[in-house]
């Protein structure tokens, strides 16, 4: 312990709250073993994270409490309350566990000091309160116990609640794919005979020869056929049927819905009309359907797995399976992984906007844990927004941070409850909505291990969580390899 052999008269330390109901004999072992200390203006009076040896109660001048975050000091209290404490506050912590100063202290303006060393205080307090001291003990180990299994069980939650929506998301193409592989079946089948009945000798060689090339012109309209509008649909599938009909095809009208999606029109089935004789115009231009159909059901395939095979690769993203844990990523991606983890999870009535500066570089970070505080936010501001609104997902550059910003339109959190947010099992929502660690868990992944900045500002109709990631990264914890060859 710093500071001099000067020693606080017993009278004066008896007005000191802390130490005003003890007994002759323990205000004698506090006198005996305290000392004065005197700072000066602007000097540490201990710095977060050391060892905590000493334990202060203020006497005189102004000091400020601090945290660091993101490499700042940030004040959270500043007090000149004779008699308030700091320091070695947790004697409850034993010999196995090294206690440290949980946040800084800075005098404002030169102050004075009683100091007790750590371990005066943890005896002192050990052997006169024994059972709050084993209280306190059972307290901090148990609250640690809590939320490391709550905070766990939070985290399955989520990931049930996120792999229901992506089963239901795999379902709906992978069942498109089977069905469309189901039709395209029949249609290849119907092709074969049609084909059968055109060529079985009627037609030379050169009528023939031009109908395979309007089969190939068929196929490039159908692959490249334009989105229309519900009335000009209408218009063009009204025109194909009156032409099929004037031209004796059988139910022309079933037929031309799949004319019209293809990309087909009136001109394109004069030119069939000219390449094969009226007897062979049906088999043709019902050949050209299945044709057709045919290529718009492989379209159909073809969208169906790019969607399982970018939601596979969005799970992937999202879960981190198969790569290090600290690693140089593009935000951007988990970004994208998180939002369509969340497909169905998203109401008809909200809107998400996009809103990223595709210029930012590529940083490192331990991306798993990076994807729960996205899921977090996420998960919060849909819930804030309810049926109808709008959640912004946005990023920026701030000097030397990535900036990710999550918004919603939702009605905003109070005022009077604002600051607690960050507290572990402190939430909002009601019994059995939320555990209340979904934002502490943030904090600390945010803070604590990326030495980046969370923070919120809220009014009604608009609640935004501003996330800060030094773009230079966390340095990597042991065993956690840093490398973008796994991605």
């Amino acid at each position: 312990m710093t500071g001099s052999d000067e020693r606080l008269a017993i009278e004066e330390l008896r007005t000191l709250f802390l130490f005003e109901s003890l007994d002759a004999q323990k205000l004698d072992y506090i006198h005996e073993h305290g000392r004065i200390q005197r700072l000066p203006a602007g000097a540490d009076v201990y710095v977060e994270g050391a060892e905590a040896n000493c334990f202060f109660v203020l006497l005189h001048g102004t000091v400020s409490l601090t945290r660091l975050v993101q490499g700042d000091r940030v004040e959270i209290i500043r007090t000149e309350q004779r008699g308030a404490y700091a320091g070695a506050t947790q004697p409850y912590l034993n010999e196995q566990r090294v206690q440290t100063y949980p946040n800084g202290m800075r005098t404002i303006s030169d102050a004075t000091f009683f100091v007790l060393p750590a371990e005066v205080i943890s005896t002192a307090m050990r052997q006169w309160f024994p059972m709050a001291m084993h209280l306190l003990d059972g307290l901090f180990l148990g609250m640690r116990t809590t939320q490391t299994v709550v905070g766990e069980r939070e985290r399955l939650l989520a990931l049930g609640s996120l792999s229901a929506g992506l089963t239901h998301e795999l379902n709906n193409p992978a069942a498109a794919a089977v069905r469309a592989t189901s039709v395209l079946r029949d249609r290849v089948a119907g092709m074969r005979h049609k084909l059968a009945m055109i060529a079985d000798g009627r037609l030379d060689g050169a009528r023939l020869q031009r109908l395979v090339e309007l089969q190939e012109a068929a196929v490039k309209k159908a692959a490249s056929a334009p989105a229309l509008s519900p009335l000009e649909t209408s218009d063009a599938e009204d025109a194909l049927a009156d032409w099929l009909d004037e031209h004796d095809v059988t139910a022309g009208w079933d037929l031309a819905p799949t004319l019209t999606a293809g990309g087909i029109d009136v001109d394109w089935l004069e030119q069939v009309s000219t390449a094969v004789r009226q007897d062979d115009l049906e088999p043709a231009v019902r050949w050209l359907t299945y044709t057709v159909e045919t290529e718009l059901l492989l379209g159909e395939i073809d969208d169906a797995l790019s969607r399982i095979t970018g939601l596979v690769g969005a799970a992937k993203q999202y879960s981190q399976l198969d790569r290090a844990p600290h690693r140089t990523v593009d935000v951007h991606d988990l970004l994208d992984a998180t939002l369509a983890m969340f497909n169905t999870k998203i109401k008809p009535g909200v809107r998400v906007v996009r809103e990223y500066d595709r210029s930012l570089p590529a940083i490192p970070v331990y991306a798993a844990e990076l994807n729960q505080v996205w899921t977090n936010l996420v998960d919060n501001a849909l819930y804030a927004i309810g049926e109808e609104g709008t959640l912004t997902v946005r990023t920026a550059r701030d000097a030397d941070s990535l900036v990710v910003e999550v918004v919603d339109t939702g009605p905003g959190i109070p005022a009077d409850v604002r600051s607690r947010i960050f507290e572990p099992f402190f939430t909002t929502k009601p019994i059995g909505d939320g555990t209340g660690l979904g934002l502490d868990i943030s904090y600390r992944i945010v803070v604590n291990k990326h030495h980046g900045d969370i923070r919120v500002e809220s009014e009604p109709g608009r609640t935004s969580f501003r996330v800060c990631l030094p773009i230079a990264g966390p340095e990597p914890e042991p065993g956690a390899v840093d490398t973008a060859a796994l991605s």
